[in-house]
């Protein structure tokens, strides 16, 4: 039943922003309440847990064209202007946060290096600058 929630979302990075949604960032507990009520809230961990660590494991296999092709269909469906978001994730860094905890630190690594690939691919198609306006 699970799955067939997640399958709703397209993207693989949209499914990545979604799972975190649920991990209470003090505690790193995914909650959900519909799967709380039907199972246990252990339970509901648990199968998000391991939904987030699929999911990223199947966004690190993605080739970095999958990646750039993932990453637009998810931000095709975010209603906002495209630039404003670039800038925000430029600034902010709120992919940051989409690793699951289990994260190897290789996993990580390699995260970081795709996304952040992809993040100046972005500025530059979309004429940000990766100057910081803060500083």
């Amino acid at each position: 039943m699970w799955r067939h929630t997640l399958s709703h979302i397209e993207s693989v990075f949209g499914r990545l922003v979604y799972l975190c949604s649920l991990r209470d960032a003090d505690t790193g507990l995914y909650q959900h309440f519909g799967l709380a009520q039907q199972f246990s809230p252990r339970e509901a961990h648990e199968a998000l847990r391991e939904s987030h660590e699929q999911s990223f494991s199947e966004w690190l296999a993605f080739d970095l064209e999958q990646q750039k092709a993932d990453l637009e269909l998810y931000l095709s469906g975010v209603e906002a202007e495209r630039k404003r978001i670039v800038e925000t994730w430029t600034r902010v860094k709120p992919y940051l946060h989409l690793m699951p905890a289990s994260v190897r630190p290789v996993e990580r690594e390699l995260y970081l290096r795709d996304i952040e690939t992809l993040l100046n691919l972005l500025q530059n198609v979309n004429g940000v600058s990766s100057e910081d306006p803060d500083a």
